[in-house]
């Protein structure tokens, strides 16, 4: 397998002596679609941070293609945070411009297609938006980027039921194949259909890893199913 995301012995304390994370082993594979999956508080967005670089590790080490995580991979990284930090007063076409300048792997023409096709305007201020609207532009700016590895937080879970698709849709329909992405969610109903791996993780600890098809080859069950099993939900 060739490998985009490796750690080993990954753990993270807080200064209140919290382990977010314990001893984590884990390879994931370059054109994956994969899907960390766990209950709120069980590690997921931890641990996306310590890929981006946002935190570092208390022990253990990660590296992304090759790479341990910092100045060298930032430009293999592109990252969608659970919660959005652009600033209200700005318009979506200054985001634009902004992204274009700060990341070489920017791709304003397809950022500016996939807004025609979400039917955002470029010209609007994001303290005019909904939410939902708001995280949409937000993803727009992370899947315009030629990255090899797409870390997405959460990326359906500020959405009404209706928007999801359309998050998905734009998440599959413009990503580099060769690509991996990940993405850390509780909503397996409806991701689960665009998964071909899955890792389970519980109270910061990775408690499985599989492809969706031996789930459902050897477990007869759907990865939604599982998961309600595993975590009794």
């Amino acid at each position: 397998m060739d490998t985009i995301l490796e750690c080993h012995g990954l753990t993270k304390f807080y200064g209140s002596g919290v382990c977010a994370l314990n001893q984590i082993n884990l390879n994931v594979g370059r054109g994956r679609i994969v899907g960390l999956l766990g209950p709120n508080g069980s590690g997921k967005s931890t641990f996306m941070k310590l890929a981006n670089g946002l935190l570092t590790p208390s022990l253990g080490d990660l590296s992304i293609a090759g790479f341990p995580v910092g100045p060298d991979t930032k430009e293999a990284v592109s990252y969608l945070p659970e919660r959005t930090y652009l600033n209200d007063w700005m318009k979506v076409r200054d985001l634009i411009a902004f992204f274009r300048d700060f990341y070489t792997n920017f791709n304003e023409a397809k950022a500016y297609d996939m807004l025609s096709r979400l039917n955002i305007n470029p010209n609007d201020r994001l303290k005019t938006m909904s939410k939902g609207t708001k995280e949409k532009v937000q993803l727009v700016l992370v899947m315009a980027r030629k990255a090899q590895l797409y870390l997405l937080d959460e990326p359906i879970g500020g959405v009404d039921p209706a928007a999801r698709d359309y998050i998905l849709n734009t998440i599959l329909g413009n990503y580099n194949e060769n690509a991996t992405i990940i993405i850390s969610t509780h909503l397996i109903t409806d991701i689960e259909q665009v998964l071909e791996d899955v890792i389970f993780i519980s109270r910061g600890e990775i408690i499985m890893v599989s492809s969706v098809d031996q789930i459902r080859e050897e477990k007869g069950m759907s990865v939604d199913a599982l998961f309600r099993e595993v975590f009794r939900c």
